[in-house]
């Protein structure tokens, strides 16, 4: 039943199930650090899911201890070397209008794509969940984490306001959603449990076969009913002015990264941020 896609170098595409696609982050060596490559190959992916009308449901994993440690620093392409998918443009302008058109299209108009597909998607975590680990994680329906999950978005310590996809709210409600900005700590899987963010806790060993339990059985459901079923949901959320507020936060964190290149020559200065994200990446 798998489908191999051989143009991915950095997920895999497969049917594990009937009717359930499941796409996996496939960079356990960087701890599946996204570059805008990876970024690319998961729209594509999500993209064949979506127009595959035997699937019903589409599962988010990713290989390794780790879900994802964020962003990939290392990243050196641009919007220009792909094929554009948000119409943003102007990827190779100087100074922060580049930089905030690639984020754009990469950052926030992927993620609010995938937050938008018209059938369910489940978030499938282990291990570590860092900053952008969070933009993958949180554009979907359900999380289902292992006991050992961890979620954080220590960018406050960049002179950030977060990480770009800024849904933090929602997410967690308001005060936590300060504290963890604020402080730059990591929530356990049942902390986020406890907070609605994540819908099942399980052990490790069971994950996998638990995430198939719960898309297989959400997969016999009628199409078109999930999908009415997620646009009533995420229709309430844009009522109560999510994507108004996303687009208003995005502002503010390219404002954030505009003053850092002017003040910081583009990093933070304080000691004790760099200390706290390093000790989260340590994985």
């Amino acid at each position: 039943m798998t489908m191999p896609e051989n143009s991915f170098t950095r997920i895999r595409y497969e049917v594990p199930r009937e009717r359930v696609a499941r796409i996996t982050l496939a960079r356990p060596e960087t701890r599946n650090a996204q570059d805008y490559q990876m970024l690319h190959e998961l729209d594509t992916a999500f993209q064949r899911a979506t127009l595959d009308d035997d699937i019903r449901v589409i599962i988010l994993a990713g290989d390794g201890p780790h879900f994802s440690s964020g962003h990939d620093l290392r990243n050196t392409a641009t919007g220009a070397d792909f094929p554009p998918r948000n119409m943003t443009g102007g990827y190779a302008q100087p100074g922060q209008a580049g930089a905030m058109a690639n984020e754009e299209e990469f950052y926030l108009g992927m993620c609010w794509r995938w937050r938008n597909i018209p059938k369910p998607t489940i978030a499938q975590v282990q291990g570590k969940v860092i900053a952008g680990g969070l933009m993958l994680v949180w554009p979907c329906d359900l999380i289902i984490a292992a006991e050992d999950a961890t979620f954080s978005d220590p960018t406050v310590a960049f002179d950030l306001n977060g990480h770009e996809y800024h849904t933090h709210l929602w997410e967690l409600g308001a005060r936590k959603a300060k504290e963890m900005l604020f402080r730059g700590h990591a929530l356990t899987a049942r902390e986020g449990e406890r907070l609605g963010m994540v819908n099942h806790v399980v052990e490790r060993d069971r994950i996998e076969d638990f995430t198939l339990e719960i898309a297989g059985e959400i997969a016999q459901r009628p199409p078109f009913g999930l999908k009415l079923a997620k646009l009533s949901v995420n229709n309430a959320l844009e009522a109560q002015g999510q994507h108004n507020a996303l687009n208003s936060a995005f502002a503010l964190h390219q404002a954030g990264h505009a003053n850092a290149r002017a003040v910081h020559d583009g990093f933070p200065v304080d000691p004790n941020g760099i200390d706290a994200i390093r000790r989260l990446s340590q994985i």
